[in-house]
């Protein structure tokens, strides 16, 4: 295709591989963006939510009349009042809108109230009378007796080693602990259905599970997204979006309803917690002989994403290791805890933590370093995963341990500044019990969708003239949660049409579905679509450029889907098949100060290294890799809600604690390109592989460190205090 200047020079600037400037860059820093808890419509009144305060009961009674005598109280609303299906579900509809004659965790939503302020709202849902039947709850998932899924995966008969190491690990529930809680305005419309604007991950999915418990038909419920601060999983899941069209369509006028921080806690599906036990086989000289392990994983109340998260704990649970034996057993169970769904890395995350755990026991077995045993066992393209999947993309995972351990280390601990000491910032110590560990990390997730679901996006694109310049529109229902999706689908655009200006419509229903910001595939299968979408555009351009083309045919618009290519479902006696669409590798290595008399860490740098096949956007993934790796320490050293008898004990942000810029270290990166042939110009999902490999990491520092086993992440202060 011919192209002027102008347009190559659009092209090179802000198309793939520059660090295009994202469009909503500045009014996020200037605060004036607009968030889904900043919607806001004429006549609108306000919704707000009952929740149960047990996690395990039946319900003898409910009296709602406290609730609908208090002046301002529109509605008050509770399962007999769902128009219809009374049970949704992420992948199996199992849970109630509203409950009906049991509650089966702490927060399970009960009732509903609508009015003309939301404070007086929370009132009238504190003033609704529950009469509760407390029941014994399961909160310990080895004696839960309802399961999930049962994942095996079996490979090879030789159990027998010269060098055996064990272990027994735990992973705590983390949060995703995104910074915009759940929000959202309901309008009823004039066709009887109701227009829905939230911030989610699945604009489709959430359309195709609000519509039967409405009673309505998919069409007459149209979704569109509105700002979202986060998701990493928790959006997948609905919250509010069936209790505020309810209410919108009960009153025939809009609903907000906005959680506060200490309802989200409770109002969204969190990492699940695991309990595992490992048994690697190796010879003398660190080469594994094979890998046992069991992994029980705990869902919570309700199914949501489980079973791919009990899929892929197995299918990955042995890590990016040649293991010719291989006995997994990966089990997801329910018990009356939090409900448990995706979050950043499901599944593979806490099988990682595991075996990497093993590698570093056996390394110490055999006598060989961190790095050694590893680059003795590590994958390569050809080999073979756990399931006899056949890894066809380039796995450079012995080359890029070998770039990790060459990078420089910081330098030694000097203790001239007391803020560089693991609680310096609080004068708690001049260094007398400091001491500094190093560890390393290997992680390998699935990107995309697994196990032969139907995965694909869809994009629409339309050229035309605007004030006698081409201007693209690309529309697609992918929800930007703040990775950047936006800025590449821009960037594809400009690079395939050599149209500099170009508008990304904002995602909504009315275009076909584009599947969950999830599983790092976005820029994969969306990023597909619009390249798929403008190259059709571009074939009508006849070799012209685009103002000529488009002067002499007028506006141009193409809608195509994108398939990546098939998956099949694991084999559930072995667990082998080819389950999974493309595998990312990331390496990690922690430094890290540990106070062994106070029992405080201090991570003093983080390293790593990533093959993203293409980069896309420079600035944009690194900041996707910044952003794992915090969240891959948040797990190892400060994150996790803490559940006791199924009641949450810390549902805010003071008892809760996110890594902060005092705890995020400098971090040296080093990003490699080998391009994946089937994937979108050669790219390799990004955001999920640093979230695996930083935790396991930094838990070996500590240990390096410490001279302690620690087996449980997040590690707390009294496992690493050492006594005299």
């Amino acid at each position: 295709m011919t192209q002027t200047a102008d347009e190559r020079a659009g092209a090179i600037l802000h198309g793939i591989g520059a660090s295009a400037r994202r469009p909503d860059a500045t009014l996020k820093v200037t605060g004036e963006f607009a968030y889904a808890s900043d919607l806001w419509l004429e006549g609108m009144v306000w919704g707000a939510t009952l929740r149960s305060p047990h996690p395990s009961a039946w319900i003898r009674s409910i009296d709602v009349g406290p609730a609908l005598r208090m002046p301002g109280v529109r509605a008050v609303l509770t399962h007999e009042d769902v128009p219809g299906a009374k049970y949704f579900g992420l992948e199996h509809k199992d849970q109630p809108v509203l409950a009906v004659d049991e509650v089966r965790y702490q927060g399970e939503p009960v009732a509903l109230v609508a009015a003309d302020h939301p404070e007086t709202a929370r009132r009238a849902a504190a003033a609704i009378e529950v009469v509760y039947e407390v029941r014994p709850a399961v909160t310990d998932p080895r004696e839960s007796r309802r399961f999930v899924r049962h994942q095996p995966v079996r490979r090879g008969d030789t159990f027998e080693a010269e060098v055996v190491v064990r272990g027994e690990y735990e992973v705590g529930m983390q949060d995703q602990a995104f910074l915009g809680p759940e929000a959202g305005l309901a309008v009823p419309a004039e066709d009887g259905g109701v227009d829905l604007f939230i911030a989610t991950q699945w604009l489709h999915v959430d359309r195709d599970q609000l519509a039967p418990c409405l009673g309505l038909p998919p069409e007459k419920v149209r979704l569109t997204l509105s700002g979202v601060g986060g998701a990493f999983g928790a959006r997948e899941d609905l919250s509010m979006q069936i209790h505020a069209c309810m209410l919108a369509l009960r009153l025939n006028r809009p609903v907000k309803i906005s959680y506060g921080r200490e309802e989200s806690f409770f109002g969204h599906v969190h990492r699940h917690p695991a309990r595992m036990r490992y048994e690697h086989g190796a010879t003398r000289d660190g080469r594994l002989v094979y890998v046992k392990a069991d992994i029980l994983l705990d869902g919570g109340a309700y199914c949501s994403s489980s079973p791919a998260v009990v899929g892929n704990a197995a299918s990955l649970g042995v890590g990016p290791y040649e293991v010719p034996n291989v006995h997994v057993d990966a089990t997801g169970v329910y018990t009356n805890n939090p409900p448990c769904g995706a979050m950043r890395g499901f599944g593979a995350v806490q099988a990682c933590y595991a075996y990497e755990s093993q590698m570093d026991l056996l390394a110490q077995a055999c006598g060989l370093s961190p790095v050694e045993v590893r680059t003795r066992n590590a994958v390569a393209q050809g080999s073979r995963l756990a399931t006899g999947q056949v890894i066809d993309a380039p796995a450079p995972l012995a080359d890029m341990l070998k770039r990790l351990e060459s990078m420089p280390l910081p330098p030694e601990r000097t203790d001239a500044d007391l803020r560089s000491l693991p609680g310096g910032v609080s004068q708690t110590t001049h260094g007398e019990s400091v001491r500094r560990g190093v560890g390393y990390g290997v992680g390998i997730k699935n990107i995309c969708f697994s196990e032969g679901f139907d995965d694909y996006s869809t994009a629409r694109v339309r050229a035309e003239l605007v004030g006698g310049e081409p201007h693209v529109t690309v529309h697609t229902a992918a929800a930007e949660v703040g990775q950047g999706l936006v800025t590449v689908q821009a960037q594809i655009a400009r690079t395939e049409l050599g149209v500099a200006n170009v508008t990304v419509a904002t995602a909504d229903t009315s275009v076909g579905s584009a599947g969950s910001s999830s599983a790092s595939r976005q820029s994969y299968v969306t990023g597909g679509a619009v390249r798929a979408a403008c190259q059709a555009v571009r074939e009508r351009f006849q070799g012209l450029p685009a103002k000529e083309a488009l002067e002499r045919f007028g506006p141009i618009e193409e809608t195509r889907e994108y398939r990546h290519r098939p998956t099949y479902p694991l084999d559930p006696v072995t667990g082998q098949g080819d389950s999974h669409t493309q595998l990312a590798l990331c390496v990690h290595r922690a430094v890290v100060d540990v106070d062994v008399e106070l029992g405080l860490a201090k991570v003093v740098e983080l390293a790593a290294v990533q093959d993203v096949g293409r980069i896309m956007n420079p600035q944009a993934l690194e900041g996707q890799i910044h952003g794992g790796t915090a969240q891959g320490l948040g797990l190892a050293l400060m994150e996790e809600i803490q559940v006791r008898d199924g009641r949450v004990l810390n549902p805010s942000f003071t008892d809760y604690l996110i890594p902060t810029i005092l705890d995020m270290p400098p971090m040296k990166l080093e990003i490699l390109e080998n391009a994946d042939p089937a994937a979108p110009y050669g790219l390799r999902g990004a955001g999920e592989p640093p979230t695996l490999s930083s935790t396991p990491a930094v838990a070996a520092a500590v240990r390096a460190a410490t001279g302690l086993r620690l087996t449980r992440v997040p590690i707390r202060p009294e496992d690493i205090a050492l006594s005299e």
